[in-house]
């Protein structure tokens, strides 16, 4: 599969949205994805198990050393593009691997936040940051099923931000150690607060979709 085949069949998967026309670092990553893609249906790895993959590397991360947290996260994020790459790729994309890389997506925030708990963010702010991430996730899966097409609006919150706050805090909270404590807390809080904006982001948009 080309790229330009492969950048039409994700569009088509994600409202709509072009990736020829994103930023330089989406457009990349997007690309890069196309091309591990290609690499693992050529191995024969199907994409459920990059999911799994995915999903394993995650459940590590609250027990691992905050550098090698921050690698962990990254590694799954790749991990959760790839997957769906793959099934493009490969002509595999079926609803229960979207269904199962939606789940896995959840318990791989859950076992980011665990790893900030672990690090001494107070449990009530983490279940907050992971129940406004989850709650912009089911929001845009029920405007979804209720017959909104279009990808309505990329919130603050989206899930590219959440990777972006878990890797940027562990690996700072690592480097800058006397101050880790402070560094995984504020981390959390920037979680939270963008998850919150973004969620009333989407709730304008759902709106403004579904209300005609």
């Amino acid at each position: 599969m080309t790229w330009d085949q492969y950048a039409d069949a994700w569009s088509a998967l994600h409202g709509g949205f072009d990736p020829r026309t994103a930023s330089p670092v989406v457009r990349g990553w997007v690309r890069l994805a196309w091309r591990g893609g290609s690499l693992a249906g050529r191995l024969g790895i199907g994409p459920s198990g990059v999911t799994t993959l995915g999903l394993a590397l995650c459940a590590l991360v609250p027990f691992v050393p905050l550098p090698a947290a921050a690698v962990l996260v990254l590694l799954a994020a790749f991990a959760d593009t790839l997957d769906g790459a793959t099934a493009v790729v490969t002509g595999r994309v079926t609803r229960f691997g979207y269904v199962y890389d939606s789940v896995a997506d959840r318990l791989g925030e859950l076992a980011w936040l665990a790893a900030f708990w672990a690090a001494g963010v107070p449990g009530p702010l983490v279940v907050a940051a992971l129940a406004i991430s989850w709650l912009h996730e089911y929001l845009r899966a029920r405007a979804t099923a209720s017959g909104m097409t279009e990808i309505g609006m990329v919130t603050v919150g989206e899930r590219p931000t959440r990777v972006s706050v878990a890797i940027s805090g562990l690996v700072i909270a690592a480097v800058l150690t006397p101050w880790s404590a402070t560094i995984v807390l504020v981390a959390v809080i920037a979680w939270l607060t963008l998850g919150v904006v973004g969620f009333a982001q989407l709730v304008y948009a759902v709106r403004r979709a579904l209300i005609r």
